[in-house]
């Protein structure tokens, strides 16, 4: 089982670099929501297990695509926007931790 995160607060007006970017990671969770609906359905129908497995990976793939993105805008924003001031270090390891949390 996983552990909760807490979320860590953000320290700039926004959390993404552009709103694009929000409204493509939200759509990209729309889809993931379906999925994950569609897989509750198979396993409600009792749908053949290596079917409903096959699912689940493709839902943990989105996912994992929706957290690289986020973590593109965690560098190309928070971070770029942490040297500009002078130290980026804490929003570097920060991103350091989530790559750590993600590939565990």
């Amino acid at each position: 089982m996983t552990e909760a995160i807490a979320p860590a607060t953000h320290a700039g007006p926004h959390s993404y670099s552009a709103a694009e970017d929000k409204a493509a990671l939200l759509s990209r969770l729309r889809r993931v929501e379906g999925q994950v609906r569609g897989i509750q359905r198979m396993v409600e129908q009792d749908t053949y297990c290596i079917d409903v497995l096959t699912q689940i990976s493709a839902a943990t793939k989105a996912l994992q695509a929706v957290a690289v993105g986020l973590l593109e805008g965690h560098l190309g924003h928070c971070v770029v926007q942490a040297a500009r001031e002078g130290d980026p270090q804490p929003k570097v390891k920060e991103a350091a931790d989530a790559i750590a949390r993600l590939v565990r």
